[in-house]
């Protein structure tokens, strides 16, 4: 089941999956989290969080007067990757942004997981970049 959730419940995941659990929990939240237009996904199997994603209004770097949402922060616990978990938190997203007439929704995609963002038919807007201690990267964008 996918439910709005607060930023606070998204950081174990962030902090175990997308920091290798070498950033403590409280450390993990963005600045954008608490941002009017923000709002946070948690994919939940019997009660337990297994899955989560951010979104917040921004716009895209080349298209700065297109309506956009930045997806940012999503993880999926270990065991319960490649099981279609982010997929469904994406699509769930994707619906709830079109409703509000939203143009785009755009991420930084970790070069491995550029292919997951593919299939669900993002395409690539920049070169390959690095973010500081935590990998490559490309831009990565959807029309709605």
């Amino acid at each position: 089941m996918i439910q709005e959730i607060s930023s606070e419940q998204t950081y174990p995941l962030r902090s175990e999956i997308l920091r290798w659990g070498k950033v403590p929990p409280e450390q993990c939240a963005n600045p954008e989290d608490a941002l009017p237009g923000s709002f946070h996904l948690g994919y939940f199997e019997e009660k337990e969080l297994l899955g989560i994603a951010s979104f917040h209004i921004e716009s895209m770097p080349d298209m700065p007067n297109v309506s956009a949402y930045r997806l940012r922060g999503m993880a999926v616990a270990k065991n319960y990757q490649n099981k279609g978990i982010g997929k469904k938190l994406v699509q769930h997203a994707i619906a709830l942004l079109k409703s509000k007439n939203v143009g785009y929704l755009w991420c930084n995609a970790r070069t491995s997981a550029k292919y997951f963002y593919e299939k669900m038919n993002f395409e690539i807007f920049s070169e390959e970049f690095e973010i500081p201690n935590i990998g490559p990267h490309y831009r990565m964008r959807i029309k709605l």
